[in-house]
C-alpha cells in the first residue's frame, strides 16, 4: 500500500468521524434537549444506589445526584428516626434543623418546611407503597422557595420513592426465593434421611466396606443439599448430588432401579436453580417406581438446544391422571406415610421447583410434565444457556 493510499483512507476516516460527530451533536442541541438528556443520566446515576435500599452508603452515593435532579443548595437524607445518613452541599444554619423537621415529616405523613434568615429547608417524606416512610430528604433552598421548586422537591421525592419501592420488591422476591428454598428442604429431606440411614444400617454387619462408602455418600449429599451458597448452581454440580442420590437409591432397591444418563458435554456448566433437578429424580424413584412395588426405569437427559438446554427426568413407573395436575395436585405434598397411588397429590416439591423457574428465568421456563395412569412421568424444564445477572 502507498503512502498516498495510506494519507487518503487516514483523511476519509477523518471526515467520516467529523461527519458523525456533527449528525450526533445535532441530536441535542436546543438547551432544552441538553437540560433533559442531563436530568435524565442524573436520575440514572441516582438510581443504581437507591435500588440497594436505602442505607448510610447508598444515601452517600445517591444525595449528590438527588441534590442535583431537584437544583438544591444541599441536601440531606435521614431514616425514619430522622438520623442523619447523608448529607450534600454546604451545611448552613438548617443543617441543625434537618433531624427534628425529618421526625416531623414522618409523623405528619406530609412536608415540613423550616424558614430561617436565608435559607428554608423542605423535608419531603419517602413513603413507599405500603404507606409507611422508609426515610425523608430534606432540600435546602435560598430564600423562600417558589412554586417550582416545591414541585421539583416533591418529584425529586416521589422518584426516590420509587427507585426505593424496586430496592425493597427486590428483598421481597429474595426473602421468598429464600424461603421456598428452605421449604424444599424441609419436604423432601426428612424422606431420603430415612430411608437412606434404613438401607446404611442394613449393610453396617453383612458388608461394613458398602456401608461405609454409603455413609461418605449420605454426608456428601446432605452437605451439598444443606449448603448455605446461594440460590443457583452449575448443572455438573446438581447432577453429581443425583448420582450420590441414586448411589443410595441403588443400595436399597438394587437391580429393580435401572439408571441411565445422557448428558450433553456442553451443558455442563449451565446455571439453574439450587436444588432445581433434585425434586424430580426424588419424585421419579418415590412415587414413580417404588410406588409401584416393583422398580423400574430412571432417564436422566441433558442436551443442547441451541441458546437453551433441555433437562428431563422420566420414569416408567405408575403415572397419574394428568387431571389431577391441571386442578393443582402438583401444590399438595404426599406425608410420606406409605406408598404413592395413582391419583394421590404425590409430587412434592415440583410446584416449588416451577415457580422458582419462572421467577428466575420468566414464564416460558416453567416445568412440563407429561404423564398418564400406568404410562410412567416425564417432567421436562428448559434452561437459557446465558442469563444476565444470574451466575452460580
Amino acid at each position: 500500500m502507498t503512502p498516498f493510499i495510506v494519507a487518503a483512507a487516514a483523511v476519509a476516516l477523518l471526515v467520516t468521524a467529523l461527519l458523525v460527530w456533527r449528525r450526533t451533536q445535532r441530536v441535542v442541541t436546543t438547551p432544552a434537549q441538553r437540560a433533559v438528556h442531563q436530568a435524565l443520566h442524573t436520575a440514572s446515576l441516582a438510581a443504581v444506589p437507591l435500588r440497594r435500599g436505602l442505607t448510610a452508603e447508598s444515601a452517600s452515593e445517591a444525595a449528590p445526584h438527588l441534590r442535583a435532579l431537584a437544583g438544591a443548595e444541599a441536601l440531606g437524607v435521614a431514616d425514619v428516626e430522622g438520623t442523619l445518613l447523608a448529607w450534600d452541599g454546604p451545611q448552613t444554619g438548617m443543617f441543625a434543623s434537618f433531624a427534628e423537621a425529618a421526625r416531623r415529616a414522618v409523623a405528619d405523613e406530609r412536608p415540613v418546611l423550616v424558614t430561617g434568615d436565608e435559607h428554608t429547608l423542605i423535608a419531603q417524606p419517602l413513603p413507599i407503597d405500603t404507606g409507611a416512610a422508609v426515610g425523608v430528604l430534606g432540600m435546602v433552598t435560598t430564600g423562600q422557595p417558589g412554586p417550582g421548586m416545591l414541585g421539583a422537591a416533591a418529584e425529586v421525592a416521589r422518584y426516590a420513592c420509587g427507585q426505593l419501592e424496586l430496592a425493597e420488591l427486590d428483598a421481597s422476591r429474595a426473602r421468598v426465593d429464600r424461603a421456598e428454598l428452605r421449604a424444599l428442604r424441609a419436604q423432601i429431606s426428612p424422606h431420603f434421611i430415612y430411608n437412606a440411614l434404613n438401607t446404611i444400617a442394613s449393610f453396617v454387619r453383612t458388608d461394613p466396606d458398602r456401608a461405609r462408602e454409603l455413609i461418605l455418600e449420605f454426608a456428601d449429599f446432605t452437605r451439598y443439599s444443606f449448603r448455605a451458597a446461594g440460590e443457583f448452581t452449575v448443572l455438573a454440580d446438581e447432577l453429581r448430588n443425583i448420582e450420590r442420590y441414586l448411589a443410595l437409591e441403588q443400595a436399597r432397591f438394587g437391580d429393580a432401579l435401572d439408571v441411565r444418563l445422557r448428558i450433553a458435554p456442553e451443558v455442563l456448566g449451565v446455571v439453574l436453580p439450587f436444588l432445581a433437578l433434585q425434586p424430580l429424580v426424588e419424585n421419579a424413584v418415590r412415587h414413580g417406581l417404588a410406588g409401584g412395588g416393583r422398580g423400574g426405569q430412571l432417564s436422566i437427559v441433558a442436551t443442547d438446544a441451541g441458546t437453551d438446554c433441555l433437562i428431563s427426568v422420566e420414569d416408567d413407573g405408575i403415572g397419574m391422571d394428568p387431571e389431577l395436575l391441571r386442578s393443582g395436585a402438583l401444590d399438595a405434598v404426599d406425608t410420606g406415610s406409605g406408598p404413592a397411588r395413582t391419583g394421590e397429590a404425590a409430587h412434592v416439591g415440583l410446584a416449588n421447583v416451577d415457580d422458582r423457574l419462572r421467577a428466575a428465568f420468566g414464564n416460558d421456563y416453567g416445568l412440563v410434565v407429561e404423564t398418564a395412569p400406568g404410562a410412567g412421568t416425564k417432567v421436562s424444564m428448559r434452561v437459557p444457556k446465558f442469563r444476565a445477572g444470574i451466575r452460580a
